[in-house]
């Protein structure tokens, strides 16, 4: 069974191995997550502006 974090060189121990294997594991969904918070930034900013304009608008409409 071939290993989930690639091959191994004969002077690298399994714990190196797994430890890269985590390492880069950890900074790939540090990077999905970064990513997640941008998106999730924008939408948040997108939802605060339409609930201005509608309060706006419901202002203009009353007053």
């Amino acid at each position: 069974m071939i290993p989930p974090f690639g091959t191994c060189s004969g002077s690298e121990s399994g714990n190196g191995a797994l430890r890269r294997y985590q390492e880069r594991k950890l900074r790939m969904m540090s990077f999905w997550r970064d990513g997640i918070e941008r998106q999730l930034a924008a939408l948040n900013a997108a939802i605060s502006t339409l609930e201005r304009q509608m309060h706006r608008d419901q202002a203009d409409h009353q007053g």
